[in-house]
């Protein structure tokens, strides 16, 4: 027989015995999966759950809904890994793959602060949805900075390595699972998750089609000296604490200045960028009292509502945009946001004992910035790589998001268009969604509930780029307004007529 016949017949075989739907059926049953050899890792659990039957890990709490949405969970193969890819590494993962009814889609979910634990109410809807998904600990247990003191590559785990090395492994075991790997990939994530969506995008641009990142928590360093440099202001002298019993009167006052500029009056900033309030408005004619502000704590109120700035003049990072009042205990309350301070004493300085009243943050952010030289920092605009293979990009924000400041995600989304083009290439493969009155990465006055994932779905699968996303507000579980949300820079627009809960009556505009 012809040598390319032979050859071209046994591929067939293979291919047969590869690609079967019926051997894959019979071959990779859930606990089988124990023996898949993983480079650099190991799995550890591989284990059919019944419908309903999942329990969260000890230590782990779900609220109320989350716990009723466990007895709907459909059936499913729960796998977890540990991977190794240095000799300090331990990174654990968990993935999840749905028992019947796949979508043929996988998606990894992120983290949020310093990760630290799967996040397991991501996966609880992915898995819903009928997804393959998957979620890591970032390398380390436990929701603080400390594991990375003396551990160089743990930190690295953290910052990148991660989420990547999940995102291999967990395509291995899903084509193991289901005999062909997904069809689509996408990844999902807020705050720390949505940080590490865009370092998906710049360092690792081929692992997924479309990713979700959202109140990005990015430039890290930045954001976390930004914090300290503000709160450390409150904290030496307790003259300067703004009480929390006083933010809904400033809020108030940011209202009546600035809530009708977007052409109806509704609770709601559409574009706060447009909004001066100035807080000495607000100064007591004398003494104190609850309905003013005395002048230490005016200058309080300018001092988060204003960027940091180099001497020269330049932007460290974005203050709070005027609407994130009600929030700002985060940053006011006469302590130093233990996240920030994590960062800076175990991976900038190295020293559990560094002391933050000393912090200068011009100098300190430029030190913090030459020891990270890009390894939590996710600031490079250039996306080409990623764009080339159709990769989508789908950004979001509340404007009055009170732990990052909601311009951080406008700042690298602009430096996105600046390097890329300001054009219809670019607009069809990155898109900023601000969100009025959402706080960070959700909840606040406004709409606040949307479905990022089918627009991002329809974006990538269909081309159909996300012209607007309609979000809604609940009370007590039931929907009470509606508004379109609009791809930056544009903003709903009412149209004059019809209730202003509907999100008919708006449409996206130009400012």
């Amino acid at each position: 027989m012809n040598v390319r016949i032979v050859v071209f017949l046994s591929a067939v075989v293979l291919a047969a015995i590869v690609f079967s739907p019926a051997q894959a059926r019979a071959a990779a049953s859930c606990e089988s999966l124990t023996s898949l050899a993983l480079p650099q890792g190991a799995i550890t659990l591989a284990q059919s759950v019944a419908q309903g039957a999942f329990k969260l890990p000890e230590g782990q709490r779900g609220n109320a809904q989350l716990n009723a949405s466990l007895k709907e969970l459909p059936a499913f193969c729960r796998v977890a890994a540990t991977l190794k890819p240095t000799t300090d590494s331990d990174i654990k993962i968990e993935v999840w793959l749905p028992a019947t009814n796949w979508n043929g889609k996988f998606q990894a979910v992120g983290n949020g602060g310093w990760g630290g634990t799967i996040n397991y109410p991501d996966l609880i809807e992915g898995l819903t949805r009928g997804y393959a998904t998957s979620s890591t600990d970032t390398g380390h247990t436990g929701g603080n900075g400390v594991f990375a003191l003396g551990h160089p590559e743990k930190f690295n785990d953290y910052a990148y390595r991660s989420e990547h090395e999940m995102t291999v492994k967990a395509k291995a075991i899903i084509a193991a699972f289901y005999g062909n790997g997904p069809k689509y990939s996408y990844w999902n994530g807020c705050s720390t998750g949505g940080k590490m969506g865009l370092v998906e995008v710049q360092r690792f641009p081929e692992d997924f089609d479309g990713v979700i990142a959202g109140s990005q928590a990015n430039p890290r360093t930045h954001l976390n000296g930004w914090q300290i440099s503000v709160a450390k202001v409150a904290a030496l002298d307790k003259a300067n604490v703004i009480p929390q019993n006083k933010y809904p009167m400033i809020h108030e006052a940011v209202m009546q200045t600035c809530d009708a500029l977007d052409g109806v009056k509704d609770g709601l900033l559409s574009n706060p960028m447009t909004c001066k309030f100035d807080p000495a408005v607000l100064t007591c004619k004398a003494g104190d009292a609850a309905s003013c502000l005395t002048p230490p704590q005016v200058e309080m109120a300018k001092k988060i509502m204003s960027p940091a700035k180099t001497k020269a003049g330049l932007e460290i990072f974005p203050g709070f945009e005027p609407g994130t009042e009600l929030g700002w205990n985060y940053i006011l309350g006469g302590e130093v946001p233990p996240n920030a301070l994590d960062q800076y004493r175990y991976i900038v300085f190295k020293d559990p004992n560094w002391d933050w009243k000393n912090f200068d943050v011009e100098r300190d952010v430029a030190i913090a910035d030459r020891v990270d030289d890009g390894t939590v920092n996710a600031v490079n605009p250039d996306i080409s790589k990623f764009m080339a293979h159709g990769g989508k990009l789908l950004m979001y924000h509340g404007w009055t998001d009170a732990t990052v400041s909601p311009r951080a995600s406008v700042n690298y989304y602009n430096s996105v268009l600046d390097k890329m083009g300001r054009n219809a290439k670019t607009s069809n493969a990155v898109r900023l969604f601000m969100v009025p009155g959402m706080g960070h990465c959700g909840g606040g006055e406004g709409p606040n509930e949307f479905d990022s994932l089918t627009a991002l779905e329809q974006w990538v699968e269909k081309g159909k780029a996300p012209e607007q996303m309609v979000a809604s507000h609940l009370t007590n579980g039931k929907v009470d307004r509606t508004r379109p949300l609009c791809p930056f820079p544009q903003f709903a627009k009412y149209k004059g007529t019809g209730s202003i809960d509907d999100a008919a009556n708006f449409e996206c505009k130009a400012p």
